[in-house]
């Protein structure tokens, strides 16, 4: 059997902060995943990639790199998929030494011709998911046997986690061009994304309002701390440890507290704003400012694009209050122009680094950027400052 190459290091943040830049550049599904071949080789070396997509009830597309293979040419009914066990939710994954003898993927009646073909011989499949919604599948498959385990399928669905939104929002574009809901003249792939994007974006908001995106970065950052610091030769003081350990139970109960935005919807954006870099400063002795020059212009913004907005702002927020060490910091509400509304948060601390530590911050902001169609500028002046730029109705 051949060798497991070894994966079970933690993946490169960087490659996968890669993929998501480059996928945010891309209009349409073939070749996104074309942009991103090489970043997911790198992780996880493969001859054949695809990304199966849900489609009409019943049916699913394809679209590969690698070897090219009927899969992509037509649409596939799910119940003849290799991978129908995914498909339709009765295992959490697929992994195989060899697909070639693996009944699970030439069950009579399978579309499983190009495995035969050309020889996929291991092959790990895992889901992709948006808003925990089983949308696709991710698939990787090499001609040797025996190359992955279960360290590749931890990987994969790293991998896949970071795919699946983006490719969930071409898909929608594309079916919205497809039944001629997007407008014509040239303006069919940018309307059509808009629509996927902000449909994502409200999804998107509903699951942050169950769970708070936060939990994630924030909390899974501070246990790790606390798991080295107790195991650490010699550990922390009891009493070190039990602030730290405090300090985290804080954080975990602010990101609850903020997973249902109840100051934005009872008071306002401003005053939410105002409210949360209040608690982000917590008892530092650092000046403070929120300044909106529009008379509550963002609370007249739809719902879900308020929320983007004000999500954008706390992250900025945190990231000045975290790491900059600012002793001053303000957040200004502008219109600079009778279609446009800026927010910006500007602090006088260290900057952002060259090669951040942790770059998922930066990432949800970009993320939540694009997803409202909002421009976002990080721009490094005596400090930090963050300005989102959004396009609205005069």
């Amino acid at each position: 059997m051949t060798a497991a190459p070894r994966l079970d290091r933690d993946p490169p943040d960087a490659v996968l902060a890669q993929i998501a830049a480059r996928l945010s550049d891309q209009t349409d599904i073939a070749t996104a995943l074309g942009a991103v071949e090489a970043d997911i080789a790198a992780l996880i070396p493969f001859v054949h990639c695809d990304i199966c997509l849900l489609d009409r009830p019943g049916w699913l597309v394809s679209f590969e790199v690698g070897i090219r293979t009927r899969w992509s040419r037509a649409s596939g009914r799910i119940d003849h998929a290799p991978i129908r066990e995914l498909l339709q939710g009765h295992c959490p994954h697929m992994l195989t030494e060899d697909a070639t003898t693996d009944p699970r993927y030439t069950y009579p009646g399978a579309a499983c011709e190009p495995i035969l073909n050309h020889n996929l011989r291991s092959r790990v499949n895992v889901p992709l998911r948006v808003m925990g919604a089983l949308i696709g599948t991710l698939n990787l498959s090499d001609t040797r046997i025996g190359v992955y385990d279960m360290s590749t399928v931890t990987l994969a669905q790293q991998i896949a986690d970071v795919l699946a939104p983006w490719f969930h929002i071409l898909h929608l574009a594309e079916r919205a061009r497809r039944t001629g809901r997007a407008p014509e003249a040239g303006r069919a792939s940018e309307e059509g994304l808009r629509r996927g994007a902000l449909e994502l974006t409200q999804a998107l908001e509903h699951e942050r309002q169950r769970v708070g995106m936060d939990l994630h970065d924030q909390t899974l950052a501070d246990l790790s701390r606390l798991l080295r610091e107790v195991t650490s030769e010699p550990p922390l003081p009891r009493d070190l440890l039990a602030r730290h350990l405090r300090e985290t139970i804080t954080d975990l109960r602010r990101i609850i507290d903020e997973a249902v935005p109840t100051l934005l919807d009872l008071f306002g954006f401003a005053h939410a704003v105002r409210v949360h870099l209040e608690r982000a400063s917590g008892d530092a002795a650092t000046e403070l400012d929120v300044t909106d020059r529009t008379d509550g212009a963002p609370d007249q913004l739809d719902p879900t694009v308020r929320s983007a907005l004000f999500h954008i702002t706390q992250e900025a927020i945190n990231n000045a209050t975290r790491h900059a060490r600012a002793s001053r910091i303000a957040v200004t509400v502008d219109k600079p122009g009778p279609s446009t509304l800026t927010v910006t948060v500007q602090d006088d601390g260290c900057g952002i680094p060259a090669t951040p530590a942790r770059q998922s911050g930066l990432m949800h902001m970009r993320t939540r950027a694009r997803l409202i169609s909002a421009g976002l500028d990080i721009i490094p002046d005596q400090g930090t400052t963050i300005r989102v730029t959004l396009r609205v109705q005069s």
